[in-house]
């Protein structure tokens, strides 16, 4: 009785869990077979298909292809000193589509590379469909190993390179400078860009999945560094001539100034400056055109009586006049049909010679003697002297050519105002070119900014004979008792020169208040060596004139420049020496 009981007992258990019906069993394996043939097939289609492509971006994913920047070529005044460099710095990259989008962490990374917070969030949810994204660049190396030792993925860093200027002001203008990506934007950064520049190199690299460089995988193309030019300038003497002019500036109360200091034979630029100055190495300040102009090559003026030599080039060449050639000065300058005088001289010269009315810088004497000369030969000395033209430094664009307009549309008028330097245009680098043909015997230099290893092709615009007369009326113009540019002597040297003070156009006419001073000069005389131009613009103190104004910085600046070179004196001071029998024994 109880064993039937325990029986059936297991009977009821048995019936209360059926055993699972033989079609769901086949369905459940079908199915099973049905995801394996799936995936095994979807194994195949990779493998087979796009085996290549997954691979490929496995790869990019671990290895990327990056630029290896070249170093940038040294700018070297000619003594070998620096004068721009190229220091090592970071930028630092992100990945958008990998770098988590924490805002605790973006601001982290932003506080890190010394942005705003909120910008770099913006800057980088903006671009989630780019891979690259250059997030801050220029910074010093131990600045970026910080910013990639926060470990945020998709955060690296590459390098790059950084211009600098160790001598900033003084060498700004002529140098210009280079932009964020190391390439030349103005002077000879840009004129020379190319040879500085050199040919950057790639490399594949491969990172970690938060961006970090695990190893150079392979070198694709070696970068070529660019090469190192040395300029003519010379360091120094840029220094003085700075100092100089900036002093001269300031005393006047001028608006700016420039200075342009040649070699007379080879026509290297030994000294460029311009004030006000600029500091290559602020950024901020290349935002302001105006700061960085080039003002010795860019501005250009009327001459005024600095194109005085020129004119008398041509009265020489004509055979119808010598330095001792008189002629009558009259006060006033009368051209017929015109019923106002052109232009006076403060008094009366009368009778004097060529060589005295250069000397006195008489406007009425060389207009008088401009319209006696032929317009077409006039015009075509100018021209040979460069007026006008490029003085073939390779300038391009960076330059200006002035202004000369052809002498078919010369009047009377104009003819003779141009003799005295109005009506015509130069830049300070122009005036310095045309003296360095006078002082080489009427052989015009090609300009040059790089050093020179021999005196280069130069074209010959006067006979040496004519220019050895314009140097002789020229020393008059500095040593004479009557010259205008006697604050331009320079003790034991013989300097020729001459002065310009030129009124300012304005839109209601040349005005009687503003001038621009000038002096042009070369030196020793007997053997030139170094012409020399000063621009003053606008002086607004008491002494304005070329003489008072421009001169003294031409006479400080060549002095050094005439000592530094071991020129030897050419002038010997008067002094009274005894006898050896008069020497007390």
């Amino acid at each position: 009785m109880a064993v039937h009981g325990v029986h059936s007992l297991n009977r009821r258990r048995r019936k209360t869990a059926p055993a699972m019906p033989v079609w769901r069993r086949h369905a459940l394996l079908g199915l099973f077979a049905l995801v394996a043939l799936t995936l095994q097939a979807r194994l195949v289609w990779l493998q087979l298909f796009e085996g290549d492509y997954l691979t490929a971006e496995g790869d990019q994913r671990q290895e990327r292809e990056v630029e290896m920047s070249a170093h940038r070529g040294l700018l070297l005044d000619r003594r070998g000193e620096p004068l721009g460099v190229s220091t090592p710095v970071d930028s630092i990259i992100v990945d958008p589509q990998r770098i988590p989008l924490d805002r605790d962490q973006i601001y982290e990374l932003a506080r890190a590379v010394n942005r705003d917070g909120a910008e770099v969030e913006r800057e980088i949810t903006s671009r989630m469909d780019r891979r690259y994204y250059r997030l801050r660049r220029g910074l010093a190396p131990a600045d970026a190993a910080k910013v990639i030792k926060l470990g945020i993925q998709g955060v690296w860093s590459e390098r790059e390179y950084k211009r600098f200027y160790p001598h900033a002001e003084v060498t700004c203008h002529i140098l210009g400078f280079t932009g964020e990506d190391d390439a030349g934007q103005e002077g000879l950064e840009l004129l020379y860009d190319y040879e500085l520049a050199g040919n950057p190199g790639s490399k594949r690299v491969q990172r970690d999945e938060r961006g970090r460089l695990l190893a150079d995988v392979e070198q694709i193309k070696a970068p070529r560094p660019g090469r190192d030019i040395r300029l003519s300038l010379e360091l120094r003497l840029q220094f003085e001539a700075y100092r100089a002019l900036k002093a001269a500036v300031q005393e006047s109360g001028a608006g700016s100034g420039s200075l342009v200091l040649l070699d007379v034979e080879t026509g290297e630029v030994l000294v460029m400056v311009n004030q006000p100055a600029c500091n290559p190495n602020d950024p901020e300040q290349r935002d302001d055109p105006a700061s960085y102009r080039n003002r010795a090559i860019t501005d250009i003026f009327e001459p005024g009586s600095t194109i005085k030599p020129l004119i008398l080039a041509t009265a020489l060449e004509s055979g119808d006049y010598a330095p001792e050639t008189l002629i009558d000065v009259p006060k006033y300058l009368a051209v017929p049909g015109v019923r106002r005088p052109l232009t006076n001289d403060q008094v009366p010269l009368g009778i004097v010679s060529v060589t005295e009315i250069l000397a006195r810088s008489s406007n009425v004497g060389m207009g008088l003697i401009g319209l006696e000369l032929d317009p077409a030969k006039m015009w075509g000395t100018l021209r040979a002297f460069g007026i006008g033209g490029s003085t073939e430094g390779g300038l391009g664009s960076l330059e200006a050519y002035g202004t000369l307009n052809n002498h078919s549309h010369w009047n009377a008028v104009g003819q003779a105002t141009l003799s005295y330097g109005y009506g015509l245009s130069v830049t300070p680098l122009q005036l310095a070119r045309a003296y360095a043909a006078i002082g080489s015997g009427g052989l015009l230099p090609p300009v040059s900014f790089k050093t020179l290893d021999e005196p280069p092709e130069r074209v010959r615009v006067i006979r040496p004979e004519i220019a050895a007369d314009l140097m002789t009326m020229l020393e008059a113009v500095v040593a004479s008792d009557t010259g205008t540019a006697q604050r331009a002597e320079i003790p034991n040297y013989g300097v020729a020169g001459k002065t310009g003070t030129i009124r300012i156009l304005e839109s209601t006419g040349y005005s009687d208040s503003r001038h621009n001073a000038v002096f042009a000069g070369i030196a020793p005389a007997s053997k030139p060596r170094f012409v020399a131009v000063v621009v003053i613009n606008d002086p607004r103190g008491q002494a304005y004139y070329g003489g008072e104004v421009a001169a003294p910085v031409f006479a400080a600046v060549m002095s050094t420049a005439l000592r530094w070179y071991g020129v030897a004196p050419d002038v010997v001071e008067e002094t009274t020496l005894l006898s050896r029998a008069e020497v007390p024994q």
